[in-house]
């Protein structure tokens, strides 16, 4: 006797996927429009939920809380989108490490740099005032910033392998230069408080960065 039962076929989850990246991407877009209208302890699980159009459950479960949510929309933030892909793996940072004349390598990370804070630099400012009164986001905002000297640390290290930095200037004096002069809240000063478009400020800093790093 024959065994008439067809083979079962596999489980696709390919649209289930699909259907939870679109969930965390409204979740994360949400989380990210209502931190910068209302700051960190202004906006709820509830309120994120709701402008996301998903249950609070869902945001729980996809989270797990509001400071994982925030510390995802500092990463797309500064990717630019949702990908998986470290910042100096992403096509901007890679270019700017290729170029190998430090005019024009500085006046590339300029460029690459102020599309990266003009993103950011709205999220940072929410950092900050939520680190003043909540531990962990302090801890947060401390780790991203030891991350930023360690990423800018090795765009100088490379700059430096092109070209002497001016006299008296090492690599750790560099990085710490351009982690300053690339702050979101330098960025913030001169776009927001002084109407600065991204594009001026991408100009003086590239200029800015030739008279403090090279010879």
């Amino acid at each position: 006797m024959t065994n008439s039962k067809k083979p079962r076929r596999k489980y696709n989850s390919t649209r289930r996927q699909a259907q939870a990246r679109e969930t965390r991407r409204q979740i994360i877009e949400a989380a990210g429009k209502l931190f910068n209208a209302n700051g960190y302890n202004g906006t709820t699980i509830e309120a994120i939920a709701g402008e996301a159009g998903v249950a609070p459950e869902t945001v729980f479960a996809v989270f797990g809380n509001k400071r994982t949510i925030l510390a995802r929309v500092v990463d797309v933030s500064v990717g630019g989108d949702d990908q998986p892909v470290p910042l100096m793996q992403r096509a901007g940072p890679k270019a700017v490490l290729r170029e190998s004349d430090p005019i024009q390598q500085l006046h590339l990370f300029a460029q690459d740099i102020s599309g990266i804070l003009e993103r950011v630099a709205p999220v940072f400012a929410t950092m900050r005032m939520a680190a003043k009164t909540e531990p962990e986001i302090a801890e947060l905002l401390t780790s991203l910033l030891q991350e930023r000297l360690h990423n800018l640390t090795r765009f100088v290290q490379q700059l430096s392998s092109h070209t002497s930095l001016r006299d008296g200037m090492d690599v750790t004096q560099g990085a710490e230069t351009v982690w300053t002069i690339t702050s979101p809240e330098v960025y913030s000063l001169l776009t927001v408080d002084r109407g600065w478009s991204r594009e001026q400020y991408a100009g003086w800093l590239g200029d800015a960065l030739i008279r403090l790093l090279l010879p």
